[in-house]
């Protein structure tokens, strides 16, 4: 390492020997001490060293503030809560159908599903086994056909004439079966199924094609024993045409699935058991 001393200039005399060393000379004790100038190798190296640890520096930094994958499943978790919780409050899916829930319950739902949505932990869910199961509807738009036939129905009978029990889709395979269970004076139950295919247009889109529609045979309670042979069993309905609908899934994980259909509806759905 070359040696370097500041003299002044009453002190020493300067002699210049190339333009890359300068020596200068004590008068006392007619010494020399050389000074070098760093070389351009060693600017460059230093510089480069000089980047390359404020480059980890920063990505050090950076890999402390991001989110863990425990942070965003814990986000996801509560979001799921807050929305579950939500639809409890505003009464759930009889309220809904039956014109009982406030406007102010239905823009907190829609809030907290679009929440959730942004949080969706499921890339592919048109292919993904989660969409295979029992599905119980929990929340639907006030455009879906669904909605539009069950509040037809209970907003012309009373309470106690007719209660909606459970609507569910059962998937399985790449079909699914749309189930309404109605209850009539708390003594009949009465189910009605419309059948349809599922079948995957992309990650998130999906088309369903309409089969037919079952009306199955009648439940009676204990009481009613004299009526039940005067119901004819279940009765198949082919669907001509087979009318189609499209579907993008938005979210889905284990226990809750969202839905939006091409005028951006939102269906809730949570799985059964």
């Amino acid at each position: 390492m070359a040696a370097s001393l500041l003299v002044p200039p009453q002190c020493s005399a300067k002699l210049s020997i190339n333009s890359s060393t300068t020596y200068y000379r004590h008068h006392t004790f007619n010494a020399f001490f050389v000074t070098s100038p760093p070389s351009v190798l060693s600017l460059v190296a230093n510089t480069k060293l000089h980047r390359r640890s404020r480059s980890s520096y920063i990505a050090m930094v950076q890999q402390q503030d991001a989110p863990t994958s425990n942070d965003k499943d814990s986000e996801r978790l509560s979001a799921r809560e807050s929305l579950l919780t939500a639809f409890k409050d505003a009464g759930g899916f009889e309220a809904l159908v039956r014109g009982k829930t406030t406007e102010a319950q239905k823009i907190d739902v829609t809030e907290k599903i679009t929440a959730l949505e942004r949080l969706n932990p499921t890339p592919n869910p048109t292919t993904s086994p989660i969409l295979e199961g029992q599905w119980n509807f929990t929340w639907v738009g006030s455009g879906t056909p669904g909605f539009v036939a069950a509040r037809a129905i209970f907003e012309r009978l009373p309470t106690f004439l007719a209660d909606l029990s459970n609507m569910d889709i059962y998937i399985k395979d790449g079909f699914g079966d749309v189930t309404a269970t109605t209850k009539l004076f708390n003594l009949i139950e009465s189910s009605v199924t419309v059948r349809c295919k599922l079948a995957p247009m992309g990650p998130y889109r999906m088309e369903e094609e309409f089969l037919d529609i079952i009306l199955e045979s009648p439940k009676f309670a204990e009481a009613t024993k004299p009526f039940r042979d005067a119901v004819a069993k279940g009765l198949t309905i082919p669907l001509g045409g087979n009318p189609k609908r499209f579907f993008s899934i938005s979210y889905a994980d284990d226990k809750v699935l969202i839905l939006r259909d091409t005028s951006g509806i939102p269906e809730v759905l949570t799985k059964a058991g």
